[in-house]
């Protein structure tokens, strides 16, 4: 039963191949929450494939919602406001979501909360830890995303340094494509990597300057393999899953680790799907030995998930940031705080 006291959001998330709905309380407690996955339809083809991810979306994003409101058993007269991701994403997925969430809006009389699914991620962790607040220094490491953030308070944020092209996850999908791995590359590459050594030398992804950059890495991985084949050796491909995990984890959690000194923090996140791996989990058991509080999303809230954007919109109600119905989709959303590279 609804206690009038507390806010309900209904989370709605679309942004690539999950279709996903939630009701989160207060900000921090999940009540519902219901994720439909497209792996097994877009590994036919190694990959997202855009239009059949916005297609699929448009079949069950009603399903979903109204699985998420049963499984909290509420109603949506219970809902104090619909929160929707608005980018960045793929722009005909996220329409989906944002023209379903405007109807639905409408239709009920609710508010409507156009969120950042970047920032969505970073909210994971309230989900995980109810007691955690700003300000604390985050690890944003996703498949479209990676930064060092400064997380000054629930709507404030410094970025350190990101990615000059690709993304972290990105980068594990391509990789895990060259090794003959099956989509999605990044679980592939962490269970292969398990039973590797770090043999092979890769160059760090932090630049000159501080960011990060994939692009180097991933073409010095392409090189070795083909290298290799001209001289007709066949490769462990787990010492090669191993080798490139610990390159395109150390950098960022380096630079993590020196910011947090730099600004004397005490807590450390991590934020997006890459939390989930392995090696980098443990890299983050590292700062807890030094007496750092550690905070990783529940690995069922390391992807992409709508109790996540439900969260951050509570934070958003509260301040009453409510968006209009005139609402459009923005693919290349940046994080608040994020400066563009020199």
């Amino acid at each position: 039963m609804k206690h009038y006291n507390d806010i309900y959001i209904l989370g709605i998330e679309s942004s690539c191949d999950e279709t996903a709905a939630a009701v989160v309380k207060n900000g921090r407690e999940i009540v519902g929450n219901v994720v439909l996955s497209q792996i097994d339809i877009h590994r036919l083809y190694g990959g997202v494939v855009p239009e059949i991810a916005s297609r699929n979306h448009v079949e069950v994003v009603d399903k979903v919602v109204k699985a998420a409101l049963e499984e909290a058993n509420l109603s949506l007269s219970d809902i104090n406001a619909v929160a929707v991701t608005y980018g960045a994403g793929l722009v005909g997925a996220l329409l989906v979501g944002v023209s379903y969430a405007k109807g639905l809006c409408q239709a009920a009389n609710l508010p409507l909360l156009a969120v950042n699914h970047i920032e969505g991620h970073i909210c994971a962790n309230y989900l995980t830890y109810p007691d955690l607040t700003p300000p604390y220094v985050c690890l944003l490491a996703s498949g479209g995303h990676t930064a060092i953030v400064n997380v000054i308070d629930y709507d404030v944020y410094d970025v350190v340094c990101s990615t000059v092209d690709d993304a972290v996850g990105e980068a594990f999908d391509k990789v895990a494509r060259v090794l003959g791995l099956p989509y999605p590359g990044g679980p592939q590459i962490d269970r292969l990597s398990q039973t590797g050594e770090n043999v092979y030398p890769f160059h760090s992804v932090v630049t000159s300057n501080g960011n990060f950059s994939y692009s180097g890495l991933k073409t010095a991985v392409i090189n070795l393999l083909h290298n290799a084949e001209q001289r007709g050796e066949t490769l462990n491909k787990a010492d090669v899953a191993k080798s490139f995990t610990v390159a395109a984890i150390d950098g960022p959690v380096d630079r993590l680790r020196g910011e947090a000194e730099r600004n004397g923090a005490r807590t450390v996140a991590v934020a997006g799907g890459v939390g989930a791996n392995g090696y980098l989990r443990a890299r983050m058991a590292e700062f807890e030995r030094d007496g750092l509080r550690v905070c990783l999303p529940k690995l069922a809230l390391c992807g992409d998930n709508a109790a996540m954007i439900a969260s951050r919109g509570y934070y958003m109600f509260v301040k009453k940031e409510f968006s209009d119905l005139a609402l459009n989709a923005c693919p290349t959303l940046k994080l608040r705080g994020e400066k563009p590279h020199r």
